[in-house]
């Protein structure tokens, strides 16, 4: 207990499954958390509540991860009320189109990329320019999918974009 102790994590998609049950287990080890959600403000609240039950703070920010004017308006929220950041957690994304690439319309395959991988690169700089005004520190987390090593039939966009985080995290390992 108490591993997160008075951190602060930013969590993108945490209104719902494994980044709500994140927020909820990062405040049980003592963090503030920053929900984010995209559509689902009923379950961002829900999010907020429970990690409010564990007697940390928690504020609701709806943004669109995969936009950098959203990413700033986050972080600017984020710091507005907390200060800082200490992690980031790269979490939001959309499942497979279920469409076969002879069908896939590049549009789509565009979104998922925005969602599930342009998204993490756009809160990763923004984290990492704040960390370094911290003087460095600081913790990324990007959640990738078994995927990205098996691929699917009608899942080339979220295999694609989840291959592509893998590499933008080894590559973010030499980097900072």
């Amino acid at each position: 207990m108490g591993k997160l102790q008075d951190k602060v994590a930013l969590i993108t998609g945490s209104d719902s499954g494994i980044g709500q049950a994140t927020a909820i287990e990062f405040a049980a080890e003592g963090a503030d958390v920053v929900v984010n959600y995209l559509h689902d403000e009923q379950g961002a609240n829900a999010t907020r509540e429970q990690v409010e039950a564990q007697g940390r703070r928690a504020i609701v920010v709806q943004a669109d991860h995969g936009y950098e004017d959203q990413v700033e308006r986050m972080f600017k929220a984020a710091f507005d009320a907390f200060g800082r950041i200490d992690v980031l957690m790269n979490n939001a994304s959309v499942d497979a189109s279920g469409t076969y690439v002879a069908d896939l319309h590049i549009e789509d395959f565009e979104r998922t990329l925005r969602s599930n991988l342009i998204g993490q690169l756009i809160c990763c700089k923004h984290f990492i320019r704040h960390r370094k005004q911290q003087g460095g520190g600081g913790k990324i987390l990007n959640t990738t999918s078994v995927h990205q090593e098996q691929p699917r039939a009608g899942a080339a966009d979220y295999d694609c974009s989840k291959g592509a985080l893998r590499n933008l995290t080894r590559t973010l390992v030499l980097e900072v």
